[in-house]
């Protein structure tokens, strides 16, 4: 299995994808975090994509993640459902954002990778899956500063953060919300994880 980890950077996630063989593959597989766009899904729950949507363009997802696979994530006490997911360039962070993305798209959920792994592989001719964690719930806005403070790599630049709140410190109750949803989504992507196996699809794209 090989990873590519983009870091939400859909020029780097490209530029990585541009470098492999795509001929050693069996498929691909779009595994990571989400923003939420259905009003009934929480941090934590999981959406196994049934397609994903880019502007007017549309890939469907392929059969690789099977009912046994989600039976066995339903076993962990984790919600599944099946849905759409929305792919776009940029984060979507405001409510009113997300309300309006899924009024056009009807999609579940929303990220930046899953429409380039789709594109991908359906440029190689490979199958495609997705499966995604909701981080922030529809209802909850990101703040600006959680945004700003991811660095390169993924990781969060603490000084950053610390920096910001002592400018604005009405930002840490948003900053703490934030943090305890991600967290969640993080515990339920890491119990999905060991579910895919030796036969699932690579390269894995989170």
């Amino acid at each position: 299995m090989i990873v590519i980890c983009s870091s939400s950077d859909p020029r780097q996630l490209r530029n990585l994808l541009s470098t492999l063989d795509s001929s050693t593959f069996r498929g691909v597989i779009s595994f990571g975090v989400a923003g939420g766009l259905d009003p009934a899904l929480k941090s934590g729950d999981v959406v196994v994509a049934t397609e994903v949507t880019a502007g007017d363009t549309r890939w469907l997802a392929g059969s690789s993640l099977d009912e046994e696979v989600i039976a066995n994530i339903a076993l962990k006490r984790r919600r599944v459902v099946r849905g759409a997911l929305a792919g776009v360039e940029q984060v979507v962070a405001g409510r009113s954002c997300k309300a309006a993305l899924r009024s056009v798209t009807g999609a579940a959920a929303v990220d930046m990778e899953s429409h380039i792994a789709a594109a991908y592989a359906a440029e190689a001719g490979l199958p495609f899956a997705a499966l995604r964690v909701i981080s922030d719930p529809a209802h909850r806005a990101l703040p600006a500063l959680a945004q700003s403070a991811i660095k390169p790599n993924g990781d969060i630049d603490l000084r950053t953060v610390l920096r910001g709140v002592a400018r604005n410190p009405m930002t840490l109750r948003a900053l703490v919300s934030t943090g305890l949803d991600f967290n969640r989504a993080l515990r339920s992507l890491r119990g999905c994880r060991g579910l895919l196996g030796d036969e699932s699809l690579v390269p894995v794209n989170a």
